[in-house]
């Protein structure tokens, strides 16, 4: 065999080498033995991509089992949110004017739920309070903030889908009568009024602040709920209504008729709620009408001559 000069130095053809230097030799020029997967590996990454399918699976005619659950759609009688049937009614909560509150299970992911359901009235519609509370706790996510989940049309009721929340600030201090403990108020408080300034930046006035509003987990975590009367401030709007929230909770300029009012409103009640958390009883229980329950206000913060000056 012939040999090859270069640079004045003889240099043997590959297959010269002796064998058990030959391997070394190739495996320094090769780098790396090539990597092969796994023939089951391979169909997995190309079935969670929904790339392809394996040549085998083709040449029989049978679709693999995760690309048929991608790409096939579900089954027309599946719980879907937007639903009537995806929830299960469980019990009664509660009863209002215009609504009835039940407990119940979702179909679809089967956690609780509370249900909403607004009666609707052929003549009248639906509440404009509903549309309110809907459209507004759309765009409302926040931890102390009461979550709604769905909203439900039909011809008879429109039904709102919040999560589940066991209790709410009145059951609670009922249960734990003569005020409650210095830790839980502050928990409270600052719970509450993390959640109002999360909707007083959105320029968002809730109205209607008292202890049955304001749910309370078993986690001692609260939420804000029933928007029901709440209003946004950036809609153009030159007076409000004077016949918000509950008497008890209501200022006394509101009392007075004002309609010119931001929010101040809300912080009043903030106020109120917090007296009562550490007393056990309301701030200014008024049982009679508005003058009463201003009598009790004044009585208490010595304007006694208000109402009837001397």
């Amino acid at each position: 065999m012939s040999t090859r000069s270069l640079q004045g130095k003889d240099v043997k053809p590959l297959d010269t080498i002796p064998e058990d230097k030959k391997v070394k030799v190739q495996r320094t020029q090769s780098g790396f033995d090539p990597f092969e997967k796994p023939a089951g590996q391979v169909k997995r990454v190309h079935s969670e991509n929904n790339a392809c399918i394996s040549s085998k699976s083709a040449a029989s005619g049978k679709e693999s089992p995760k690309l048929r659950r991608h790409s096939s759609p579900s089954s027309p009688t599946s719980p879907k949110f937007g639903k009537a049937d995806s929830y299960e009614k469980l019990e009664k909560l509660g009863e209002g004017s215009y609504a009835t509150v039940y407990k119940g299970k979702s179909k679809v992911n089967g956690k609780l739920v509370a249900l909403k359901v607004i009666r609707l009235q052929e003549e009248e519609g639906t509440p404009f309070t509903a549309i309110r509370e809907a459209s507004l706790l759309k765009g409302l996510k926040h931890s102390n903030i009461v979550l709604l989940h769905d909203i439900i049309h039909t011809k008879e009721t429109l039904t709102l889908v919040f999560e589940y929340v066991h209790t709410d600030l009145c059951q609670y201090m009922d249960r734990h009568p003569g005020g409650l403990h210095p830790d839980n108020v502050k928990l409270f408080l600052y719970q509450l009024l993390r959640g109002l300034s999360y909707i007083h930046q959105r320029y968002i006035l809730h109205r209607d602040l008292k202890p049955q509003n304001l749910l309370i987990s078993d986690t001692g975590e609260l939420k804000l709920a029933d928007f029901g009367l709440a209003r946004a401030k950036s809609v153009p709007s030159h007076t409000y209504s004077n016949e918000v929230v509950t008497l008890w909770y209501r200022p006394p300029d509101v009392l007075l008729g004002s309609t010119d009012y931001s929010t101040c409103l809300d912080m009043w009640g903030v106020g109120c709620i917090f007296i009562e958390m550490i007393q056990g009883v309301a701030a200014f229980p008024g049982m009679k009408d508005i003058q009463d329950q201003l009598e009790r206000i004044f009585l208490v913060s010595h304007c006694e001559n208000v109402l009837n000056p001397t």
